[in-house]
């Protein structure tokens, strides 16, 4: 095994130091380490591809997919990882040669590229290493092409220490903290648990069944665990750990995810699609602060908005315009607080610049404003956004979700009158919602993340 490794990243070495161990649990079948890399090992002897080809791999977390993942960094090939649902609007974002699903490979021609987007494959291609394309989520914006250097992101992963633990695989393939979740499972030798589909109901059967540990999640995906009331079904007593992350986690939702689950830690977790996860240490004192840990990543704040600077920052972007990366500084859009405790800095995010609300001259965060209304009895989850003004230029609306049973979802008036009693005690007349709107869920993306660019549409 040793022999057939020998060009292959030095990361890899952990998959034979931990052969025995349980690598992948798919359809209540367990895979060891040295089930997957022997599968992984096949499928790059038998590819019909060039060394560092660009290809999109169509698929999900699976037994075959992973393997399949593994045996393309091993031909140093440029890899995006792109959902079989709706991968194609994804393919004209970069330079795409091949499309692999299900094993069968397909020659792909179609794609238009920049001669910058070009500059930077090059630099991955002259290196002879393998690389990464994940899309950022689309919740602001379109979809950037994120271009990461796969093989520096590997040398991040094979410092980690010997740590085996059993996570549940809901964060997708296609995302960043999907990527993390996977290398830091085989990194520390840990069981990666693959749910059947990712509802509440499924990922719940998952942690009884398997006996799962940690729940890497959304905010957005506990706060539909808490509203299907899986938890109360299911035998979640071997669960240790709750990671949230990619976006703000309500007040109200922790809260109750803490009565919910009163055995189970919560940790806040850190990262962009451009730099990958960044290690944190949540605040004794206050919630929502974290600190960056700046062993592997430097962190400057100009005018209340964080720029990184990691060890796994990506290329570039390649098919948008790179002036966020000024320096080797990458600007996040993140606003943030800061406060000192025990003489260190500790930062909070309080919303993304893009998603500013500007009511006549002041900016307000619509996080700001969610963490106070749903504080509120009956009111299960909102949407704060802004709308044209002709005097102020935008006002504050919100889109609710309610519980039927505690409230009247047809008394608009009731409602509005709710909200804006409840607010001024807590908010100035600016912050207040002035339109209230109905709605049964709110939108929200593929990874679980609301959409904040979404076409308001709503009752």
């Amino acid at each position: 095994m040793q022999g057939l490794l020998k060009n292959w990243h030095p990361f890899f070495q952990r998959f034979i130091a931990n052969k025995n161990h349980i690598a992948l649990i798919e359809n209540n079948q367990k895979y060891t380490y040295d089930h997957l890399l022997e599968q992984a090992i096949d499928i790059s002897k038998n590819l019909q591809i060039p060394d560092q080809s660009i290809l999109a791999l169509i698929g999900d977390y699976s037994f075959m997919g992973i393997a399949t993942f593994l045996a393309l960094i091993a031909k140093k090939c440029i890899i995006a990882p792109l959902l079989p649902n709706n991968f194609d609007h994804y393919l004209q974002s970069f330079g795409v040669e091949y499309l692999l699903q299900n094993g069968q490979i397909t020659p792909y021609s179609k794609a238009n590229t920049s001669h910058s987007s070009l500059s930077l494959l090059n630099i991955l291609k002259a290196n002879h290493s393998s690389g990464l394309i994940i899309f950022s989520s689309g919740s602001t914006g379109k979809p950037k092409a994120i271009l990461h250097h796969l093989d520096a992101m590997l040398e991040v992963y094979k410092q980690k220490s010997f740590h085996p633990t059993n996570t549940a695989g809901v964060f997708l393939i296609n995302h960043i903290a999907g990527i993390d979740v996977l290398f830091n499972q085989f990194a520390i030798g840990g069981t990666l648990s693959i749910p059947t589909s990712r509802t509440p109901q499924a990922i719940c059967e998952l942690i009884q069944t398997h006996k799962v540990e940690i729940l890497p999640a959304s905010p957005s995906f506990l706060q539909l665990l808490l509203l299907s009331q899986s938890q109360n079904y299911y035998n979640l007593g071997s669960l240790k750990l709750v990671v949230y992350g990619s976006e703000p986690m309500p007040h109200s939702v922790l809260k109750n995810l803490k009565t919910a689950l009163p055995h189970v830690r919560f940790k806040q977790s850190f990262g962009t699609s451009e730099t990958n996860a960044i290690k944190t240490k949540n605040s004794k004192t206050k919630e929502g602060f974290i600190q960056l840990d700046t062993s592997s990543t430097q962190y400057k704040i100009i005018n209340n908005e964080l720029w990184l600077k990691s060890k796994t920052q990506t290329l570039g972007y390649l098919n948008a315009d790179n002036c966020v990366f000024q320096d080797g500084w990458f600007c996040t859009g993140d606003k943030v607080e800061t406060m000192i405790e025990n003489g260190e800095e500790y930062l909070k995010i309080i919303g993304r610049t893009q998603e500013i609300i500007n009511v006549g001259g002041e900016k307000v965060f619509p996080q700001e404003i969610e963490n106070i209304i749903t504080q509120i009895e009956g009111i299960q989850d909102c949407l704060v956004y802004g709308e044209p003004h002709i005097l102020t230029g935008q006002s504050i609306s919100v889109a609710l979700v309610v519980d039927t049973h505690k409230l009247n979802p047809n008394d608009k008036l009731g409602l509005k009158k709710l909200i804006r009693d409840y607010c001024k005690n807590y908010l100035p007349n600016y912050k207040i919602p002035t339109k209230v709107v109905i709605q049964e869920h709110l939108n929200m993306s593929e990874r679980f993340k609301r959409l904040r660019n979404h076409k308001i549409n709503y009752k």
